[in-house]
């Protein structure tokens, strides 16, 4: 007798658990899943943490100070006393890079915080709004966006440093101008990707169904368009971030950033310009940070805007 019972079915009509459908991931897990296939992201991971962690616990391991000067080891290569080398006052570069990493990085950060809530606030007032609020906020977007950035920079920092320093100290003021005057300029691409995302979230199924049942602008914003919004400017903070790193260090480099005892890895390059025939190794390590924490954050968000958008497939 032929049973009538389906191969792909058991006994009972069930499926077998081989072939039972698994159940969806959640979408932080599908992301992270999506978010490991992008190799190189996940190797730009990897190192941009160890490069959090020496600047963060390195004076744990080296913990020679940052101002130290010893007039008989000046512009020493790498060697097991100076890994890094020295400058032409005998300081170890490698404990002024630990230093100078993790202003580096928070100005990268605190930067990146500024320009993506400012970003973030424009660009969902546009993007709700209509008529003459939305032509007037991306007409200051565009006025902005129109602006030569490192002159304006320049000029800003220049005018209002010294009555920060003086108000704030010589770090905390620098610092406060530094990012303040970075994440301001860099909002606007932020404020028109938000702008984007707002126009065609608002006119989708899920947010009409939220506005029929009587949900306030505000409730929409918050709790069904930003959350849907936020793939995207995740991506852009990422790249913000590295921006902001490549500003500081121009700042510095020009003379302009921080104080010569506040050693960012900017701040050292810019001391070492002067000896790139004698102590190359002096620009190299510092040029070689810049550089590595730079491209690991752009690739972290490569792999993020593939993690992020449903569209693609992994």
């Amino acid at each position: 007798m032929v049973s009538s019972t389906p191969a792909s079915l058991s006994a009972d009509g069930k499926p077998p658990a081989a072939l039972a459908a698994a159940p969806p991931l959640s979408p932080s897990r599908e992301a992270w899943r999506r978010f490991r296939k992008h190799k190189l992201a996940v190797a730009s991971l990897v190192v941009l943490t160890l490069i959090v962690f020496c600047v963060a616990f390195g004076t744990l391991f080296w913990p020679l100070a940052i101002n130290d000067i010893d007039f008989s080891s000046m512009l020493q290569g790498p060697s097991m006393a100076h890994p890094f080398g020295t400058d032409d006052l005998g300081q170890d570069i490698l404990a002024r890079m630990i230093y100078g990493g993790r202003i580096s990085l928070a100005v990268g950060l605190a930067a990146m915080f500024v320009a993506v809530v400012v970003g973030v606030t424009i660009g969902a007032i546009s993007g709700m709004a209509s008529g003459r609020v939305d032509a007037a906020l991306m007409w200051v977007t565009d006025l902005f966006l129109s602006l030569p950035q490192l002159p304006l920079l320049l000029l800003v920092i220049y005018l209002f440093r010294e009555g920060l320093k003086s108000a704030l100290g010589p770090e905390g003021g620098v610092f406060v101008l530094i990012v303040v005057v970075i994440g301001g300029l860099r909002w606007m691409p932020v404020a028109r990707l938000v702008r984007a995302q707002f126009l065609s979230l608002r006119e989708k199924e899920f947010v009409e169904a939220a506005r029929a049942l009587g949900a306030s602008r505000m409730r929409l914003v918050v709790r069904h368009i930003l959350p849907n919004a936020l793939g995207p400017v995740i991506v852009a903070g990422t790249i913000e971030v590295a921006n902001a790193i490549i500003a500081e260090s121009t700042l510095s480099f020009l003379g302009l950033g921080f104080p010569p005892d506040i050693p960012t890895w900017g701040r050292v390059l810019f001391d070492a310009k002067d000896q790139l025939d004698t102590a190359p190794h002096w620009a190299l390590f510092p040029g070689g940070a810049i550089f590595l924490a730079v491209l690991t954050i752009n690739f972290i968000g490569d792999g993020l805007r593939d993690a992020l958008d449903p569209r693609r497939v992994l």
